[in-house]
């Protein structure tokens, strides 16, 4: 059976992003700061690991309307994500929202369906999609909260960036002991790696 994995920038006072994420501050005021570890050139050895982990090709992902664009309410423009004309996903990637939008089809293998009927649904297509390459569940928060509470992960990777953030979006606010068993940790001055198997 395919895994299912996820894998997510983390302060180390819980949160993913920063607040008031906009056009200006995709990831929030001072989010950014969560992935210098894999932004800054040259790459530590350890840091080159995490980011092959991140990059690692998957058949499919699920991921929040957040994460795919500042949008809110009804959709509006030509928004088609925030990644340019090639996508890293060269996948098909399925968008939670609560507003229809049709396909959009970008170049390098990355489709992105909107599916209006929540998580469990975009899930199940992306499992389908996926076949025996996996779905990863890309973010941001709250579609991870909702991926841990439906009990689909199976690994988990957390890059703990030494940053104190006060404020933004948690990762686990709401979520039962997902009963995270380390599986390896690697470090770099700018992040510590950990990958879990999430319990059952």
């Amino acid at each position: 059976m395919s895994e299912t994995t996820s894998h997510m920038s983390i302060s180390l006072d819980g949160f993913v992003a920063g607040p008031d994420q906009s056009l200006e501050h995709p990831l929030g005021r001072r989010g950014i700061e969560l992935h210098r570890w894999h932004l800054d050139e040259p790459l530590h050895d350890a840091d080159a690991r995490a980011r092959d982990l991140l990059l690692r090709p998957r058949g499919a992902y699920v991921m929040g309307r957040n994460m795919f664009g500042p949008i809110r309410g009804p959709w509006q423009g030509d928004w088609r994500g925030w990644w340019g004309d090639e996508p890293p996903y060269h996948a098909p990637v399925f968008v939670l929202t609560h507003y229809e939008h049709e396909p959009i089809e970008l170049a390098g293998g990355t489709t992105f369906y909107f599916v209006r009927n929540g998580f469990d649904a975009a899930f199940a297509r992306a499992s389908e999609a996926a076949g025996d390459r996996g779905v990863d569940i890309a973010g941001g928060a709250s579609t991870v909260r909702q991926a841990l509470a439906a009990g689909v992960i199976d690994e988990l990777v957390l890059d703990f960036a030494p940053v104190l953030l006060g404020s933004g979006e948690r990762l686990f606010d709401g979520v039962a002991d997902p009963r995270l068993e380390p599986i390896e940790v690697i470090h770099s001055p700018l992040a510590t790696h950990v990958r879990y198997r999430v319990g059952r």
